[in-house]
């Protein structure tokens, strides 16, 4: 039954709203952690984009040069994260996740989440680009604004109704809305992977939080698109079959990502690697740094870093790369994320999707690349993550591929559902691992 509109008193609710100092300084502390948290996401990015650069002057003085360094930076971040910042290791969206869990006491979420493993992330990240690692940053972001927005706890008013629970989803969606410079997408992914039971009564000022942290970056790096503005030509009933099949590829490649993604991370497994990892971990993640840097040798140079730089000369039609990229990028971004390193995935699952996209214009002649390799895109990041709205919002924004809304939302559905047989979501069943056991029933 709804509320009777006569029994609103509107003297009350704008003194509630507007003349509670407690109200407003709650309002100003969100927003201003918020903007922070943005703030911070770019300057790691900055960072990361400089170590990367540091790397490639390196590779540049010989193909030899990586099989070197790579190897003992990998061992050397593991060997500083196992001693240092467990808690760091890995993607670290499941660590948001986990702290978001009610099974998780208090006293344990700064183990997961903290603006002291914030710092970490940055630092441990930066260094796995200065190695030529496989990696993203995007995921690290979500740790990583998490933290900081975390840390609002200590200057909020008592009773200011502003959990924990809504600072870390404001946190990691603002992550993810500065370091893609796409603020609708922060909120899809705060609705999608983390809120599951938001408070109604601060959802406003949450929102607004995520969207000031995007506009952050976007005040930063402009307004412009990541990948610039593709051009995927008409949209039309000879797109169906190509596209299909782009959506069909790139679910099963991304389901298969993940499981092996999961089987390696959980450790469960009797085989001699994963042995090998639980008793030397420093050495494990050398031999994995090593294989890293040997496959980028093989692709000159292609699979090392992110893979922006690929994506976005695909969208260009200025790539030249090796036949097997997909299967070379999949599995140094499978040993990255392997050997321990603080690693995220999204954007070398871009750059897998997009050569995937390709390959698939290129089998089947089809005359309009730029829309298959949109398609790839999201068919593969919605597969490997499993929140194929959050997928297709980030690409459309990354490309503006407005004139593919539809085509783009239903590649990522598709990919989703195919990914659901081969792989529980990657996230949920990576967070399951953080968590204490939970006592039978």
């Amino acid at each position: 039954m709804s509320p009777d509109p006569s029994s609103h008193d509107v003297r009350s609710a704008f003194q509630r709203e507007f003349v509670s100092p407690n109200l407003w300084r709650t309002r100003i502390v969100v927003v201003s952690m918020a903007a922070l948290a943005g703030l911070v996401v770019v300057a790691f990015t900055w960072l990361a984009e400089g170590a990367f650069g540091l790397f490639r002057d390196l590779a540049a003085n010989g193909w030899w040069a990586p099989l070197l360094w790579t190897p003992l930076c990998c061992a050397a971040i593991v060997w500083v994260t196992r001693r240092y910042a467990r808690g760091a290791a890995g993607s670290g969206i499941p660590q948001v996740m986990a702290a978001l869990d009610p099974a998780l006491s208090g006293g344990r979420r700064p183990l997961l989440v903290s603006l002291r493993l914030s710092i970490a992330k940055i630092a441990l990240t930066s260094a796995g680009l200065l190695g030529g690692m496989s990696l993203g940053r995007e995921g690290p972001s979500v740790q990583i604004a998490a933290g900081v927005m975390l840390g609002a706890r200590r200057w909020l008013p008592r009773g200011s109704g502003v959990s924990a629970h809504s600072l870390l989803v404001a946190g990691g969606a603002a992550g993810i809305a500065a370091a893609f410079n796409t603020p609708l997408a922060g909120i899809m992914f705060a609705i999608e992977e983390l809120s599951r039971a938001p408070e109604q009564r601060n959802s406003g000022l949450i929102v607004a939080g995520i969207v000031l942290a995007g506009l952050i970056a976007v005040s930063v790096y402009g307004n412009g698109t990541h990948f610039g503005v593709i051009h995927p030509g008409p949209i039309g009933l000879s797109l169906l079959g190509p596209g299909l099949l782009a959506a069909l590829a790139s679910g099963c490649a991304g389901g298969l990502f993940a499981r092996l993604l999961l089987t390696s991370l959980r450790g469960a497994s009797p085989d001699w690697p994963t042995r090998l990892r639980a008793r030397h971990p420093v050495w494990f993640a050398a031999g994995c740094g090593l294989l890293v840097a040997a496959i980028g040798a093989i692709s000159g140079g292609a699979t090392y870093g992110s893979g922006n730089e690929t994506t976005r000369a695909l969208l260009e039609n200025e790539a030249s790369l090796p036949p097997v990229f997909v299967l070379l990028k999949f599995i140094a971004t499978w040993l990255t994320a392997w050997s321990g390193v603080p690693a995220g995935i999204f954007a070398p699952s871009l750059s897998i999707g997009a050569a995937l996209g390709h390959d698939i214009a290129l089998l089947t002649g089809y005359p309009h690349g730029a829309a298959l390799i949109a398609l790839g895109m999201v068919g593969f990041l919605a597969a490997a993550t499993q929140a194929p709205l959050t997928a297709f919002i980030i690409v459309m924004e990354m490309v503006d591929g407005h004139s593919m809304v539809l085509s783009l939302m239903a590649c990522a559905v598709v990919a989703s559902t195919v990914s659901r047989v081969w792989s529980p979501p990657l996230y949920g069943a990576l967070a399951a691992i953080q968590l204490p056991p939970r006592p039978p029933r």
